[in-house]
């Protein structure tokens, strides 16, 4: 039953902010809850684990849901039922980096299904809620009974004006050069993913190390909250040790090692080895059997797998230690073959192939107008999106059958690194809505980077003006007793059996975005550092591999690709172009065959035309043109006569008509009219002022002819 006054604990931010953490008032039927308070934002974080394992679980049941509830801004969700559905793709990332921060501090044999929520029950326009959910969640496994190796935390570090700063609020994130989110224990860290523009690798070390001691406090303010709670949340379940079975272990090893360091160092390919450490599990099963008999295979069978894949793991981990050598053969610093194509799709309005190894990335670009912007409706955000980047993983890329059933989590947040990468080279004052899409063919190991780098060749290939080209390597590190070995351009296999995973992605001047998962305890930041810097080393050798097919954006776009042009108008002459109901601007694009957008701007009416067809783009502008005319003393125009008077002929030019007096047709006198002008010539006028009394244009064609008297006198 909850409590009308809760235990709490609270600490400051590096600022002086003050941040609070509460329990014991909210879902105290969960094993763990916690509510995180920052000014007006608060979150709600709940954790529950089942009381046993189910049988034969063999993995980590573990789901992490961050949900921003759209009462907590004062707002009802703009969706159909008016309720909240599934995760957005923000809600989504969050997810994941609080999943990837807590997951590796599970005991290995707590294989409980567990499950945290995290909810934003009040949020603000100043702080930004991602930065708190990690600590909403730790803080939720700290007071409860689970068994947790933590507790961490996450903050958010931005480098602002030439300043490091803790949890920036909103506006302040706006001008930010770096942006990183870190995730760390009182001792390690544990992971780190952020963007930055064009930063160096000693502002992400400088980040993380202020970063770690601003999480430092956090997590002894969760150690805090602990004890004030008592045995409830300092007693965890007993998580028994499996039994280890070493004469198994021992067996399998005598009659596996020899093979699998043969095929380890044989530099196949991936389905060879594959196949091949495939084959050497099967003979090791087909032994025991003989061996043992039936009931022991049968009953062991888990555990032979189990130690058979620790096996191989450990036999690939040393020879790379001892050799230096890695499953391909190639060298710890070594970029696997590049090559790249583009204009691949003749239809697209840009495409790309970057194949590096075994992995290989089809990218197309279309280019869009304001129409096809992505609307994103948050909690608290609300805005158009320009720049749209998709990732797809079909299991055919690895030789699997897998249903499409839309992106998963994994999909939304490699997508997400991509984008954000490439989105800090993108052109300013574009006016296309940009989609890229990247399909992964083939796959093994760094498909991501491969988006990053087919996708900004798409770029270039679509004309599209980007700042500069950007690459991204995967980076890997196996560290044992003392020794270790950073792995540039990870396979699969190396991503998995590694103790640190990270990826850089950037231009020739800088990082432009990074990912990190560190599984090792104590790495030193000179260790990082040199990571970084051998991340850098790769990044710039496959720069020069993609520039061997394109070094700079196509000097135009394709032949079929939209052109637009913006117009601007005075924002008085909006409703006239838009007409009633939209006539006239519909009546305007189903005539030229363009599509039109208007936005107000201040005082200013901003029009954007696109078309694949010149002509109708110029007839579009043309139209707007004479609706939102607004003549100058000084113009000249090309007018035509529509009728002739006494006292002068009306004219007409851009949808305006005014008198040009018979004064001012000629130099010398006119009697008649008629005999100078007829109606339909067309002749060039001058606004020459405005009448005082009616307001009327004065228009004169004179002003354009020489004087003959001035002639005469020269």
């Amino acid at each position: 039953m909850g409590n009308i006054i809760p235990t709490s604990t609270s600490f400051r931010l590096p600022d002086g902010k003050e941040v609070v953490i509460e329990t014991g008032k909210l879902a105290t039927q969960a094993h763990g809850s916690v509510v995180v308070k920052v000014e007006n934002t608060m979150l709600l974080a709940t954790v529950v684990a089942s009381p046993d394992a189910k049988p034969d679980q063999s993995f980590f049941p573990l789901s992490v849901d961050y949900q921003e509830r759209f009462a907590s801004a004062g707002k009802i969700p703009g969706n159909f039922f008016r309720r909240e559905t599934r995760l957005s793709d923000y809600e989504i990332l969050i997810s994941r980096l609080v999943d990837r921060a807590v997951r590796p501090l599970f005991p290995d044999t707590f294989l409980n299904e567990t499950q945290i929520i995290i909810n934003l029950i009040s949020g603000d326009q100043k702080n930004m809620p991602d930065a708190y959910a990690a600590l909403a969640a730790s803080a939720a496994l700290a007071v409860s009974d689970i068994p947790f190796d933590g507790p961490i935390s996450e903050v958010r570090v931005a480098k602002i004006n030439g300043k490091y700063v803790v949890n920036p609020e909103r506006d302040q994130l706006a001008t930010a050069d770096l942006d990183l989110i870190i995730a760390a224990t009182i001792k390690d860290v544990m992971m780190v993913e952020g963007e930055a523009n064009e930063c160096q690798e000693s502002d992400i070390i400088e980040a993380i190390k202020i970063g770690h001691e601003a999480i430092k406090v956090q997590c002894e303010a969760q150690l805090t909250l602990a004890k004030l709670v008592g045995d409830k949340a300092l007693v965890k379940r007993e998580v028994l040790a499996p039994e280890v079975d070493e004469e198994l272990k021992s067996l399998i090893k005598s009659l596996a090692y020899d093979k699998l360091l043969e095929i380890s160092s044989s530099a196949l390919d991936k389905n060879s080895r594959k196949n091949g450490y495939k084959a050497v599990g099967k003979e090791v099963k087909a032994a025991i059997l003989e061996q043992k008999g039936e009931e022991y295979a049968t009953e062991n069978d888990a555990k032979i797998s189990e130690y058979f894949d620790k096996l191989k793991k450990n036999v690939i981990r040393q020879m790379v230690l001892d050799t230096g050598v890695r499953l391909d053969g190639r060298k710890c610093d070594e970029i696997r073959p590049i090559w790249c194509e583009v204009a691949y799709l003749p239809a697209a309005h840009g495409s790309a192939i970057f194949n590096r190894g075994e992995t290989q990335s089809l990218t197309s670009l279309t280019l869009g107008t304001k129409l096809d912007q992505m609307m994103i409706d948050n909690a608290l955000d609300n805005y158009y999106e320009k720049f749209i980047l998709h990732y797809n993983f079909p299991g055919l890329s690895v030789g699997e059958v897998k249903p499409n059933r839309g992106p998963g989590r994994r999909e939304v947040g490699h997508a997400n690194l991509a984008g954000r990468s490439l989105k800090k080279v993108m052109p300013e004052g574009l006016p296309y809505t940009v989609r890229i899409v990247s399909d992964i063919l083939e796959s093994n190991g760094s498909s991501s980077m491969a988006t990053v780098c087919a996708g900004s060749l798409a770029l270039m290939d679509a004309g599209v003006k980007i700042k500069s080209a950007v690459s991204g390597i995967a980076m890997g590190m196996i560290a044992e007793g003392g020794r270790s070995a950073i792995l540039s351009d990870i396979l699969g296999d190396e991503d998995a059996i590694g103790d640190m995973d990270f990826k850089v992605t950037g231009t020739s001047k800088g990082i432009t975005g990074c990912q990190m998962d560190i599984k090792v305890d104590g790495l030193p930041y000179e260790t990082l550092e040199k990571a970084l810097m051998q991340a850098k080393e790769g990044r710039l050798h496959i720069l020069g591999e993609m520039n061997k097919t394109i070094s700079a954006p196509e000097e135009d776009m394709k032949p079929h690709a939209p052109r637009m042009v913006e117009v601007v108008i005075d924002k008085s002459f909006i409703g006239a172009v838009i007409g009633p109901g939209g006539k006239i601007i519909q009546e305007i694009q189903a005539r030229t065959g363009t599509i039109i957008n208007i936005e107000e701007v201040g005082d200013k009416g901003i029009v954007t035309i696109a078309s694949t067809n010149a002509e109708g783009l110029q007839g579009a502008k043309e139209a707007i043109a004479r609706i939102a005319f607004t003549p100058s003393v000084g113009d000249v125009y090309e007018a035509e006569v529509e009728s002739l008077m006494p006292y002068g002929a009306f004219v007409k030019f851009f949808g305006q008509s005014g008198l040009l007096h018979v004064s001012e047709v000629d130099h010398k006198r006119i009697e008649d009219v008629s005999t100078v002008l007829k109606v339909g010539q067309k002749i060039e006028v001058k606004i020459i002022g405005t009448d005082p009394k009616t307001g009327k244009l004065r228009l004169s064609r004179k002003a354009l002819l020489d004087n003959p008297r001035e002639r005469k006198e020269d």
